[in-house]
């Protein structure tokens, strides 16, 4: 049970400092850091609070995960909002473990609901990714995205066992509409804990705004959603014009920014030529 008393707070105060340390320690080097959907949000909280960003150099958020109000999937929409979290930690369970006896009734429950297909697992989670999910095509003459071995090699190692308090605060994201510390629920739980009733917010506009930032997003992304990515964007409109560059990619979904048949040409020669320093 201790070993899952953990949600993306946890990854935000520890595991992203250990990571930092562990690599500044062996290079001697400020770190360059790409970050994917979970990944963005935990960095954008740490840098909101001046981690990690002595030890940074610049960082590519691809998907970029904050605000979570305008998530167009439905397994994800019924997940956050049936409190399922909640109710588990109730009953004494700590994982959640997709492919386990409890994991996969859950899923099947929520694949019940109507308007979910889970026939398609991937396009259920991230939206209709440009080769349509696990079919393999020529999207108008464009190697594009995601094909068949790609897909089975993903869910051969994904999705991997996760805190039923980090699900509960993820849903808590996505029900409240801002970027918040886990709220326990009560008061005083909270009260000690936080020293507050209510959880702290991360405030993203605290970011240093001369931090080097490439955001890049997709237009067809259902849990990145376009607009949710402009909430953020807001959030950073007084950082340096000369240190936030945004990509956007119309025909992008979810997972097309890492198993993309393209993105290599699309979106990692962008994160490299941003690296090296040329604003793009």
């Amino acid at each position: 049970m201790a070993f899952w008393n953990w949600s993306w707070d946890e990854l935000v105060s520890f595991e992203l400092p250990a990571l930092f340390d562990y690599v500044y320690g062996q290079t001697g080097q400020k770190i360059n850091y790409v970050g994917h959907s979970l990944g963005t949000l935990t960095a954008l909280a740490s840098f909101s609070e001046g981690k990690l960003v002595n030890q940074l150099k610049s960082a590519a958020l691809l998907s970029p995960i904050a605000y979570l109000s305008h998530m167009k999937t439905a397994l994800g929409n019924i997940a956050a909002k049936s409190f399922v979290g909640e109710i588990g930690r109730l009953f004494g369970l700590a994982e959640f473990n997709p492919k386990g006896a409890a994991g996969g009734a859950f899923l099947k429950f929520l694949c019940d609901n109507p308007g979910v297909d889970c026939s398609d697992l991937v396009t259920a989670l991230t939206g209709t990714n440009s080769c349509n999910g696990t079919n393999f095509v020529f999207n108008q003459g464009k190697n594009c995205c995601l094909n068949s071995s790609t897909v089975d090699l993903f869910l051969m190692n994904e999705p991997q066992p996760t805190s039923i308090m980090n699900m509960v605060h993820l849903s808590q994201t996505v029900r409240n509409g801002v970027v918040a510390k886990y709220n326990y629920g009560r008061h005083d739980y909270n009260l000690m804990h936080y020293g507050e009733a209510m959880p702290p917010i991360y405030n993203l506009s605290n970011i240093p705004h001369d931090l080097p930032m490439f955001l890049s997003y997709g237009g067809q992304d259902t849990l990145s959603d376009v607009l949710d990515v402009k909430h953020l964007l807001d959030d950073l409109k007084s950082h340096d014009v000369d240190k936030l560059s945004v990509q956007f990619i119309k025909d992008y979904a979810h997972a097309d920014f890492i198993m993309g048949g393209n993105a290599k040409d699309v979106v990692y020669n962008q994160v490299v030529k941003f690296f090296n320093g040329q604003h793009l």
